[in-house]
């Protein structure tokens, strides 16, 4: 079981993981990025994943279903994972509105086995964000996304970048998770072939990789997304620095 409440921990789907504590509302203004960039959101789409994992010398599999939204200036994302034999792992959800930044979320719900939800919100009006847990708050300035949004975010940001979205760059993001939020950097590595989904087979993928800050000890997050699939993530790779890992990968697409 402790390996089961690992996993969840990793947050298998979209890109949600377990961070340290951020700092209260005195945000600096480095710490807080806040980027306009061009942007071109990917069609809606459900998302089918297998997961596979490795947790203390054990192997786990399971599935994941993603969902992704984007209608009439609004958008909504949710994500689930299930395991054999213990069912749903994880659930999170994001939706929002889409401004001059981009998502712009006014909900971010997180759900974890055997622990009771939490969310943030997003006050548009009041331009503050705070948690159901916690007092922490945090001033919007624009571009703040969370830890659902901000896969599609940056997704629909290289869409939109092209040549830009090129090896060495480095796309910074301020990120709200469950309890607090963070400034994110993720990095292009390069282009690179992966193994897709019996569907797909060898998919020509953008390998992104976010790097937690020297001396964390949070997780790696690797992407690969494919720009002949819309640019949709065809697979995403959670690495402590013990070797243990989750991995999904992509098995279906249908477009809404």
């Amino acid at each position: 079981m402790k390996n089961v409440l690992k996993l969840a921990s990793a947050g298998v789907v979209a890109g949600v993981l377990s961070m340290a504590a951020a700092s209260g509302p005195a945000v600096a203004a480095e710490d807080h990025p806040a980027v306009k960039r061009p942007f071109d959101l990917p069609p809606s789409a459900d998302l089918n994943y297998s997961i596979g994992a490795r947790q203390h010398g054990f192997n786990l599999s399971g599935d994941a279903l993603l969902t992704w939204r984007a209608i009439d200036a609004k958008y909504a994302v949710s994500a689930e994972s299930r395991v054999a034999m213990l069912g749903k792992l994880t659930e999170n959800r994001s939706k929002g509105i889409v401004d001059a930044w981009g998502l712009a979320p006014t909900e971010y719900y997180d759900k974890r086995f055997r622990k009771d939800p939490t969310t943030a919100t997003f006050d548009r009006d009041g331009k503050t964000i705070t948690f159901s847990e916690g007092d922490k708050s945090y001033p919007i300035r624009g571009g703040e996304q969370d830890r659902v949004s901000v896969s599609w975010q940056l997704v629909a940001v290289a869409r939109a970048a092209k040549d830009k979205f090129k090896p060495g760059s480095e796309w910074r993001f301020f990120v709200v998770g469950p309890h607090d939020a963070d400034p994110w950097t993720f990095r292009v590595v390069g282009h690179e072939k992966v193994q897709a989904g019996a569907a797909f087979g060898e998919v020509d993928a953008v390998h992104v990789m976010r790097a937690p800050p020297p001396g964390s000890k949070d997780q790696v997050l690797d992407l690969w997304l494919a720009p002949g699939l819309e640019w949709y993530p065809v697979k995403l790779r959670f690495s402590d620095s013990d070797r243990d890992y989750v991995e999904q990968t992509l098995e279906k697409i249908t477009k809404k």
